[in-house]
């Protein structure tokens, strides 16, 4: 119990594993659910969850009917880095379901280098029909890692460290905003509720690396944002989670041995329930808990 939160891992856990399949490898980060819409036909399951991989040429691709599985990986995955006008690498996809225009929108980070060669990071925004197959914009959005959220007529994105950006159209044209969170900060994930925008996030350097969940009071312009003191959400506990390895202060960077670490968190709503998706030991797996 954390606060006014409960957090109960979900049974089956982690859902995603290293080497499902003969091409997604070992290295597993950057979750990001979504359920499938009516208008998509003949999915592959009612759930589709992309995730990435720290020096990834694809975005993964996981689907099921239960999100406590089984989970199945679709060994082609989506985006390909031949597609996403990026040379090094992507990951971190943000995907989102736009029942207006039908479409699958995949905001996504890359670069032109291979992960930790200094190689610019930025954001991309890619689109598809039916979750598969996407098309990605040349236009650079902004920082990489973003999560985005919508307030008042306005497309927001929260990037890595904490760099706010808003848009009209959330495809083009974003403006840089305030910078709330420290230079540690590592990956997002953001939920609105009422006037208030919950993140849960992670800071390199902890030890052991933790979800942790801040509040920012929308109401104000967003010059005025300010962060509430954040809460502890979830440690490592389980050996999956890498509770059973030396708590060290985490690094940035990939990571290809379990550590005593939870990075990546990411929600997901459906029907009045929040989940949270988050990756374990390191970058070892995807886990999911419940959060009432």
């Amino acid at each position: 119990v954390t606060g006014v939160l409960r957090v109960t891992r979900l049974p089956n856990n982690p859902i995603i594993r290293p080497n499902m399949d003969d091409r997604m490898g070992s290295n597993i980060n950057g979750p990001s659910l979504i359920r499938i819409p009516e208008w998509i036909e003949n999915p592959l399951g009612k759930y589709y969850l992309y995730f990435g991989h720290h020096d990834g040429k694809f975005i993964r691709l996981a689907y099921s009917d239960d999100l406590i599985g089984p989970w199945h990986t679709y060994r082609p995955g989506t985006l390909q880095l031949d597609d996403s006008h990026f040379t090094g690498h992507i990951g971190s996809p943000d995907v989102h379901v736009d029942d207006s225009s039908r479409q699958i929108r995949m905001y996504f980070h890359g670069s032109d280098t291979a992960t930790g060669q200094g190689g610019k990071q930025s954001t991309r925004l890619a689109i598809s029909a039916d979750g598969l197959s996407f098309l990605a914009n040349r236009e650079l959005l902004g920082n990489p890692y973003w999560r985005v959220f919508h307030w008042k007529r306005w497309c927001y994105a929260l990037g890595m460290p904490g760099v706010f950006y808003r848009s009209k159209n959330g495809v083009s044209n974003f403006e840089q905003g305030p910078t709330l969170f420290s230079t540690n900060m590592r990956h997002s994930a953001v939920l609105v509720e009422g006037d208030d925008l919950h993140v849960y996030y992670t800071d390199v350097g902890d030890a052991p690396e933790r979800i942790r969940r801040t509040t920012i009071s929308l109401s104000d312009h967003w010059a005025n944002w300010r962060l509430s003191k954040p809460v502890d959400i979830l440690s490592p506990q389980e050996i999956w989670e890498g509770a059973n390895q030396p708590v060290a202060p985490s690094k940035r960077g990939l990571i290809e041995d379990p550590v005593n670490q939870l990075r990546d968190p990411a929600i997901f709503r459906e029907d009045g329930h929040t989940y949270l998706l988050y990756s374990v030991a390191g970058e070892s797996g995807i886990a999911v808990a419940k959060l009432t």
